[in-house]
């Protein structure tokens, strides 16, 4: 970290538990996410290659040798693991991750209403296989949750063998731990830090107002996900105070008068 400055919060090194930075790739082309990379895999830890893009995006195999080899781990977005499910080809699924070579997976409901006893013990058969991570909530937007629903989720996938849990905002922030209008909804998200270790959990906050909140909540190492290329730079900026919006977080009180 530039020690230029005094009072810029610490932040762990990778590979680390807490800060983690995950960023949605919704189709780069190589030059695009080479640009990425070469600012980037500093701050980025996960690189989600967004809903089924991976299908259907040239080059997408160079892209997950070249994020490898940028020390950021890929892995396929949730609705292409959702995809494979409905059509009953989790065999299939588990060729296509072996065949690409990655390791961390996404297990999700949020497109196909998969019963949440299956949806464990699709994480504990694939825990066995490598990582894995999970997203808890709706994609859309007439399901809803109580916080003690959000809780009991989260809990129950850990327990299976989820290593994080995802909470669900969709790429635009407009539902699940959000409002329509990507406003916070404070009951669910204080109701989930309450109960679920906050190193467990990863926000996804596409948008600065939402970023710039929880950093102001809950820390410059808080655990952020669905973040763009092009924010990546902004986002540590925010997590560092150097950035308006965050700018008086992590100073001392003499030096805010």
């Amino acid at each position: 970290m530039n020690k230029l400055l005094p009072f810029l919060p610490e932040r762990p090194v990778k590979p680390r538990n807490s800060g983690i930075t995950m960023v949605m790739d919704k189709g780069l082309s190589i030059r695009e996410a080479e640009d990425f990379m070469s600012v980037g895999s500093e701050y980025t830890d996960y690189v989600k290659l967004g809903f089924g893009t991976s299908l259907i995006t040239p080059g997408f195999e160079k892209k997950i040798v070249m994020y490898k080899k940028a020390g950021v781990i890929p892995y396929f977005g949730g609705t292409l693991f959702e995809a494979f499910i409905v059509r009953n080809m989790f065999k299939e699924f588990i060729d296509f991750l072996d065949k690409n070579e990655i390791e961390l997976v996404e297990v999700s409901d949020g497109s196909y209403d998969i019963e949440h006893k299956r949806k464990l013990e699709y994480i504990a058969r694939l825990a066995e296989r490598g990582t894995v991570i999970s997203e808890v909530g709706s994609k859309k937007k007439d399901v809803v949750y109580t916080p003690d629903e959000w809780v009991a989720m989260m809990r129950a996938e850990l327990i299976a063998g989820s290593v994080k849990v995802i909470a669900e905002a969709r790429e635009s922030g407009t539902t699940g731990i959000y409002n329509e209008d990507g406003s916070i909804n404070n009951k669910i998200i204080q109701g989930i830090a309450e109960h679920v270790k906050l190193e467990n959990v990863i926000w996804e906050a596409p948008l600065k107002s939402q970023q710039a909140w929880f950093i102001k909540h809950f820390g410059a190492n808080v655990n952020l996900g669905n973040i763009a290329p092009a924010e990546i730079i902004p986002l540590e900026s925010l997590r560092l105070g150097l950035r308006g919006d965050t700018f008086f977080q992590f100073l001392p009180e003499e030096l805010k008068q």
